[in-house]
């Protein structure tokens, strides 16, 4: 569905047909607008995420850890010969919390980095205090000129700087679950807050293709796409590629969500990894509200900003949401904070200058902007007498409206 065809249904809203202004309509509780894909927002003003956070409460912990560990239980390996499950990490708060929880939990992990984009400093600090949690661990690092290729491929095509991130983050871990022939993979929050993943069906549980696919962020760009782009071949793509249905049945390859069975919380996640080792930024940070998430890869920013370009909204909005949902933050706050931080032009990231990455792409600032334009949803920014996007001295853009208004 089209954002204007979602106007249109609404009544007292005139699309934004022939000039004429319209408004973004926000939840009344969390600050999270109409133009992000899949939410909806009910006759009484109320989001989807908000509501589904309403109905945690009704949620029997206990209940669910019991399933968790009969999951567990399942695929522990008989005879310690194997590990007993896989767990995709970066090096984050919320991985830490699965692996602290997973080793808890008795189990014997073997932990998966599917290297980042652009790996920053502290992101490496994070990843070496994983490890000394007391866990085997296996990093795979894609190509990183082709990787650059695709990058730069990605952004221009589908507005994603991370594409090749959001993709090898299922593929990678999949890959070695298969080689090491170890079937239980361990996630942390399912984004759509619905099930606890394969691995909580009592049947027809492996983790295929298809599955995947839905949660592999590929924005219409497939992998096969890329191939004869910028010299790019298949084999420079094994890694970006999902295995065959074939494969993942060998090994009997599953997955669960941790987040439907814990209670999840990624501030509470942070407070634990920190008290295990894990350091923050300095200061919050850039585009964000916080110092405690996103601290791995330096093309974040980028990621981030073209969230916001396309759907008027961006990390401080994501965060902000979080916290009114569990009453850490009022909506009067919430709304001031995002005006301030969402949406900032992504000049420095994680001390990271924007130059330095964008040459890597053979990129210049110039052309990114113009990238930046083309995907820009002029519907949802302030716009001047010829229709062109108002930016400030610093390139920041202004949305139409930032509530209810």
């Amino acid at each position: 569905m089209t954002l204007d065809s979602t106007l249109a249904e609404r009544p007292n809203v005139t699309p934004p047909h022939g000039g004429r202004r319209y408004t973004i309509r926000y939840c009344v509780r969390c600050v999270m607008p109409e133009t992000k894909p899949d939410l909806h927002i009910d006759a009484e003003g109320v989001c989807s995420a908000c509501r589904y956070l309403e109905s945690r409460k009704e949620i029997d912990w206990a209940q669910r850890k019991t399933k968790l560990l009969r999951i567990l239980d399942r695929y522990r390996s008989k005879d310690g010969a194997n590990y007993d499950c896989v767990i995709p990490v970066s090096g984050g708060k919320d991985s830490h919390f699965q692996t602290l929880r997973m080793l808890e939990l008795g189990m014997k992990p073997l932990c998966v980095t599917a290297s980042t984009c652009k790996l920053s400093e502290i992101g490496r600090k994070n990843i070496e205090n994983l490890k000394r949690l007391g866990v085997d661990y296996i990093e795979v690092t894609s190509n990183p000129v082709i990787r650059r290729k695709i990058n730069r491929l990605a952004l221009t095509q589908v507005g994603d700087i991370s594409w090749p991130e959001h993709v090898s983050i299922f593929t990678i871990p999949v890959r070695i679950a298969v080689q090491f022939n170890v079937p239980l993979i361990v996630w942390g929050e399912n984004s759509q807050n619905e099930y606890g993943g394969p691995a909580s069906a009592a049947a027809n549980n492996v983790l295929t293709r298809r599955w995947l696919e839905e949660f592999g962020g590929l924005l219409g760009l497939r992998v096969s796409d890329l191939i004869g782009q910028d010299g790019i071949t298949r084999q420079d793509l094994i890694q970006f590629t999902y295995l065959s249905d074939e494969d993942l049945a060998r090994v009997g390859v599953t997955g669960l969500f941790l987040g439907y069975y814990l209670p999840w919380d990624g501030y509470t996640n942070a407070l634990l990894a920190q008290a295990h080792g894990f350091t923050t930024y300095q200061k919050p940070v850039e585009g964000s509200l916080v110092n405690y998430e996103n601290l791995d890869n330096c093309h974040t920013g980028i990621h981030d900003y073209f969230k916001f370009l396309k759907y008027g909204f961006g990390r401080a909005t994501d965060l902000a949401c979080l916290h009114i949902r569990r009453g850490r933050l009022s909506r009067a706050d919430a709304v001031e904070l995002v005006k301030t931080h969402d949406g900032r032009f992504p000049w420095v990231y994680l001390g990271c200058p924007l130059e330095e990455i964008l040459g890597e792409m053979n990129m210049n600032v110039e052309e990114f902007v113009r990238t930046c334009d083309r995907f820009t949803n002029k519907k949802l920014f302030v716009c001047d007498a010829r229709g062109q996007l108002a930016k400030d001295q610093f390139g920041n853009l202004t949305k139409i409206n930032y509530d209810n208004e």
